[in-house]
């Protein structure tokens, strides 16, 4: 498989089987995606991997208290968002329930898809990724590139994957769970395993705008 391949065939699955994935496989993913550029190689991010009983016992956690959510420590999206911004969000969200046949009218159908969230789709690994809190938009885009060669490398190893944003929602909790020193933060969670090929939520594909409504080339023959 080449990277282009790998980057067509990743997207956010939200159905897992429940195989279990190698540990010695998970760490080779985590060790080889710090290739990943680093401004000044200063490698700013922390991964923590749960599977097992320390992931059972974490959802479980998280099940007792899924009503009890914290304050995010950022805006996942930005407040009041503008054209095209909001259309493609909205979009996405449309596209994504109709694949399972949830209208929406439907507020409860909606809230149980979303709180699967949750058990991490079913996946077998859940895994963290935070950063220390005096550390800049630059490091945070190394930790955003760090997760995306995480989940390429994923993909070459028949491997699937969901970046989850949703744990901002549960960052204390999480940071608690995960014994994280005060002076990091959580930024994402991301389940890893193998998707369920047949599960209607996995057979569709979220939409890209085409290359001229953001690109621009000049100077070129």
């Amino acid at each position: 498989m080449d990277v282009a391949e790998a980057v067509e065939r990743r997207m956010s699955v939200r159905a897992f089987k429940p195989d279990p994935v190698p540990g010695a496989v998970v760490r080779d993913l985590l060790e080889a995606a710090a290739r990943a550029p680093s401004g000044g190689n200063l490698q700013p991010w922390v991964a923590h991997a749960l599977a097992g009983e320390p992931l059972a016992e974490f959802k479980a956690l998280v099940a007792s208290r899924l009503m009890d959510r914290d304050e995010p420590e950022y805006h996942v999206y930005p407040p009041n968002l503008w054209e095209p911004l909001r259309t493609r969000r909205y979009q996405v969200g449309e596209d994504l329930y109709a694949s399972l046949n949830i209208p929406r009218e439907d507020k409860l159908g909606r809230l149980q898809q979303f709180a699967k969230n949750a058990e991490f789709f079913g996946a077998p690994v859940g895994l963290f990724f935070s950063i220390h809190r005096d550390c800049g938009p630059p490091q945070w885009s190394d930790l955003g590139m760090y997760i995306q060669t995480l989940m390429l490398l994923a993909v070459e190893r028949g491997l699937d994957s969901c970046a989850q944003e949703f744990w901002s929602a549960y960052g204390r909790l999480t940071a608690q769970f995960l014994t994280l020193p005060d002076d990091h933060m959580l930024f994402c969670g991301m389940a890893l395993g193998y998707r369920d090929e047949a599960a209607p939520v996995n057979n569709w594909r979220s939409r890209r705008d085409p290359f001229e409504a953001w690109g621009v080339m000049r100077g070129f023959a």
